[in-house]
């Protein structure tokens, strides 16, 4: 399956469309706790955890890595 950057702008392209992505949030703690907001709908994966949150990662869709 074939990896490509996406911009901020492009994935809000893709959410206003209706297209099926899941958001996988992997930034460290600290930045998490730190942040403002947090992209609706996505799913927390502490990075040095990836291995205990494989299986809440959908297989059916895009999947876009949001990370610092």
């Amino acid at each position: 399956m074939p990896i490509n950057r996406l911009t901020a702008d492009e994935l809000r392209e893709r959410l206003d469309r209706g297209e099926p992505v899941a958001i996988v949030d992997s930034r460290s703690r600290e930045s998490w706790e730190k942040a403002e907001l947090q992209p609706r709908g996505s799913i927390r994966v502490p990075p040095d955890d990836v291995a205990g949150y494989v299986d809440r990662v959908p297989k059916d869709r895009a999947v876009v890595t949001f990370c610092t």
